[in-house]
């Protein structure tokens, strides 16, 4: 069982360190616990919901393909009041049925308002123009959280000609409302419930972990904090929630320095970026590097007959030639290589292009002399 905060011997502290500014010296490089770490149980919370778009100029769903839209234009009128005859069958060209979906922050409370994103669900060819009608945005346990609604901002367009030429910029399709949803329930913390915080941090790392364990008990005590793992760090906090917001506050300014990124080379082969990390070595080894370069050319030579030929025909004869060429390239050797630097400097010196240096620095992973992660994206 976890022993009791000393609550007396804690807020003395905090009011300290509160009133000094922080005055102890951070290392260098440092960033603060807040760029570092995520608190457990403070996370945004994803809302979904189903709406109609109304007020298009004539780009919304063709409702015989899309019948639900036409079943959500009916409901929508039969709360209403209103009742249609039965049988009747509605050509909406200015409703598009939409999926609304908006991402709900931590500590959001009833009343305040969140910015939504509106997509069409059906053939609806452009949203721009229309307008929202109010929607409930729900929770992943079914209930309601938000209210969606207001003027939609699309960022595309299209047109078309009566020839079937057409024309579009960017996705007309999509819009969003700025502040378009009003916030009806809060959702739940561990911050006010949990007798204890943990950190997560966003790149697990033993070192990191280590430091800002020893970088809060060097502020607030031994015994305060304590690295759980590679990826979460263990702080005991007061059970006051006025003085658990001040205790937060000065924990997420501390600045601790991180540990360094483990050795890796990645390769974007798609796009031929190559980047070397810190404390990439190459041990000494040989390398040779050749090139073949096949080049085709077409040609075409055509035959016809003498003036006075008689029933000779002209014809067209295709010709092609093919050259191979490869490269009389030397070996060259790599020495020893333990910083950036080095690694840069030796890289230029060969005068490789990012494709071959691609196949070399495979190569070297293969034979053991790159010490580093090998990375491919």
């Amino acid at each position: 069982m976890v022993a009791p905060v000393n609550m007396m011997s804690m807020t003395r502290a905090l009011a300290i360190v509160l009133a000094a500014g922080l005055l102890l010296v951070a290392p260098a490089r440092a960033e603060r616990l807040k760029d570092l770490t995520t608190l457990a149980g403070v996370r945004s919370n994803h809302l979904i919901g189903y709406g109609l778009v109304v007020g298009l100029d004539g780009t919304g769903d063709q409702t015989t393909q899309a019948p639900f839209t036409s079943q959500s234009f009916l409901s929508m009128l039969r709360q209403f009041g209103i009742a249609l005859p039965e049988g009747v069958r509605l050509q909406l060209k200015n409703v598009a049925a939409v999926s609304v979906h908006a991402s709900l922050p931590p500590f959001s409370k009833p009343g305040q308002t969140i910015d939504i994103t509106v997509s069409s669900l059906a053939n609806a060819k452009s949203l721009r123009g229309g307008t929202l009608l109010m929607a409930p945005l729900k929770g992943v346990d079914g209930q309601v959280y938000a209210m969606g609604q207001g003027d939609l901002v699309v960022g595309g367009f299209g047109a078309e000609g009566g020839d079937g030429s057409k024309i579009t910029v960017n996705v007309p399709s999509v819009g969003r409302i700025a502040g378009g949803a009003i916030v009806e329930r809060s959702v739940e913390t561990s911050f006010t419930q949990d007798s204890n915080l943990v950190f997560n941090l966003l790149r697990p790392d033993f070192t990191t972990a280590m430091r800002i364990a020893e970088r809060v008990n060097e502020v607030l005590g031994g015994g305060v904090a304590s690295a759980m793992d590679a990826g979460s760090i263990h702080v005991r906090a007061p059970e006051n929630i006025d003085q658990r917001v001040s205790y937060m506050s000065m924990l997420e300014n501390l600045e601790v320095e991180p540990g360094e990124a483990p050795a890796r080379v990645v390769i974007n082969s798609r796009t031929g970026t190559i980047v070397v990390g810190n404390h990439v070595h190459v041990e000494p080894v040989a390398v040779t590097h050749g090139s073949l370069t096949v080049v085709v050319t077409e040609n075409t030579q055509v035959s016809q007959p003498g003036p006075l030929g008689g029933q000779g025909q002209t014809v067209v004869t295709p010709q092609s030639q093919i050259d191979v060429k490869q490269g009389n390239n030397r070996m060259w050797q790599f020495d020893a290589i333990n910083t950036l630097d080095d690694l840069v400097q030796a890289v230029n010196q060969v005068g490789a292009a990012p494709g071959d240096l691609m196949a070399i620095l495979e190569a070297l992973k293969q034979s053991g002399a790159l010490r580093a992660d090998l990375i491919v994206i």
